[in-house]
């Protein structure tokens, strides 16, 4: 008899998992309390123009296409990849630019457009992260660390330091590259995952240099693409998927996890119960007995280190602007000042922002001539008390962002050519998704807390609970997560032959 399995949550680490559970041959079904499926990976639609809500850079895309292989489907029946290139474009207040390309001739006449001694720098810099990323993906990011064993030991403490993740990002990229704005579009990239480029470990220099090395992608139709493609995978499996139905516990019989409950619907059961919910928002409203939460109660929650928040702003344009490619930095002004105030409570009065434009290569998401375009601004986190955000707060950061990216050469009449315009906040963050104190990407990545000491794929106190998503191991990112549904279908399986 099949073993049967709930998800709460169909973003995209809880649609992957249920895509490999059921081509194991489980019964899986699928709860999410919106009426669309993706989580924070989903998508703004205003005719003509269509936006991807929050997720937008493809990094690792064997990553998203093993999700398919697990299966024994073929990715091209479901999603197709358009590369970038260039894969950035970081614009400066001088109204310079730099094109960062994956040809390694024209990357380096970019560098030594700079200097010869960036070109030398950026080079050394690869070489470096590089070997860094291979020790960290191999030993770290593929294992569960489920045990503390397998992460105390003698190997594991060796690649640990092979890693040199004790200096912050930009303390690393300082030591090969002298050049200020190239300095800048590199730690920017550390925002990515959440972290501030001057506290976090500098493991986190990885998001550039695997970005540069293996390139960016995009899914025609934008990153939601994906989220309808693993749907149609689940639909085909046979698996099933509910929207609105708010999970307002998980049920829990002696010491095992037996199933959900909604306040306004039937409570369902199953032999195994999975939370794609994010994780301290799982121990904090889902479980209700603080013997099920094991270390992570409330008071224990409030004392762990979270990732900043965000703000958007989507535009809908009547006109094209060539001057932008697909990914595109504006980095502004006092930039280490503005970076800092995402984690020290104040919005930036100078923002630094990364500018999404997929119509550049994907005229899908647009039905008449124009462009859709997403500027992204880390802010703080809701749990800096000292910031509410209203109408006021949402134009002040809507008044600045436009009137630096009206400093990008030929984009000064931007704001007359806007047809359409939204906004998502913190706020929306924690009211639609859940995401505990309006987080980005939950629990900080921090060196005490990842790997073994990130939360865990499956929960100590609770048997048959599991989680995914970017709050658990191995961390935040989409591609992370598509990981993270890896390694918890892998101990869902180890722990069935037992």
């Amino acid at each position: 008899m099949k073993k049967s399995v709930l998800i709460i949550g169909s973003g995209i680490g809880g649609l992957s998992t249920a895509v490999r559970l059921l081509s194991k041959g489980y019964d899986v079904k699928v709860y999410e309390k919106e009426n669309t499926i993706g989580g924070k990976t989903n998508q703004l639609v205003h005719n003509p123009f269509t936006f991807d809500l929050t997720a937008s850079i493809l990094m690792n895309r064997e990553i998203y296409e093993e999700v398919f292989y697990d299966a024994s489907l073929d990715y091209k029946n479901y999603i197709e990849f358009i590369e970038v290139d260039p894969i950035y474009r970081s614009f400066y207040p001088d109204e310079t630019f730099y094109d960062f390309t994956r040809d390694l001739v024209s990357l380096i006449r970019n560098l030594e457009s700079i200097s010869t001694e960036a070109a030398i720098g950026y080079m050394k810099l690869l070489a470096e992260v590089y070997e860094r990323y291979t020790i960290a993906n191999d030993h770290f990011l593929q294992q569960s660390f489920e045990n503390p064993f397998d992460f105390f030991n003698i190997s594991s403490i060796i690649n640990a330091l092979k890693t040199k993740a004790f200096s912050t990002p930009h303390q690393l990229i300082s030591e090969y590259i002298k050049d200020e704005k190239l300095q800048q579009f590199l730690c920017y990239q550390s925002l990515y995952v959440g972290i501030s480029p001057y506290e976090g470990p500098s493991i986190y220099t990885l998001v550039p240099v695997v970005s540069q090395l293996y390139g960016l992608w995009h899914l025609k139709g934008g990153m939601y693409s994906y989220v309808k493609a693993l749907e149609k995978a689940i639909y085909q499996l046979g698996g099933v998927i509910k929207t609105n139905y708010t999970v307002d516990e998980i049920i829990i019989s002696g010491d095992k996890a037996i199933g959900i409950k909604s306040k306004d619907k039937d409570a369902v059961f199953a032999d195994i119960v999975i939370s794609n919910a994010d994780f301290p928002y799982t121990m904090d409203t889902l479980l209700k007995n603080d013997v099920h939460k094991g270390k992570y109660t409330t008071s224990k929650l409030d004392d762990l280190k979270y990732t900043c928040s965000t703000f958007i702003i989507y535009l809908g344009l009547k006109k094209r602007y060539p001057q932008l490619s697909v990914h595109n930095l504006y980095l502004n002004v006092d930039f280490k000042e503005n970076i800092d105030s995402a984690f020290t409570g104040h919005l930036p009065i100078h923002p630094s922002f990364y500018i999404y434009c997929p119509t550049r290569v994907d005229d899908s998401m647009i039905a008449s001539d124009g462009e859709c375009i997403s500027i992204v601004v880390r802010v703080p986190n809701l749990f800096f008390k000292n910031i509410t955000w209203n109408e006021d707060t949402v134009k002040f950061m809507r008044n600045k962002t436009i009137s630096a990216l009206k400093n990008i050469p030929d984009l000064g009449d931007i704001e007359e050519n806007i047809v359409y315009e939204n906004y998502l906040t913190p706020q929306d963050l924690k009211n639609s998704f859940n995401s505990y104190g309006g987080t980005a990407f939950g629990l900080s990545p921090t060196l005490t807390q990842t790997n073994y000491f990130r939360p865990h794929l499956k929960s100590d106190s609770v048997k048959n609970l599991y989680f995914v998503g970017s709050s658990v191991h191995p961390g935040p990112g989409v591609s992370i997560v598509l990981l993270s549904s890896k390694l918890v279908v892998q101990e869902i399986l180890k722990d069935d032959t037992l």
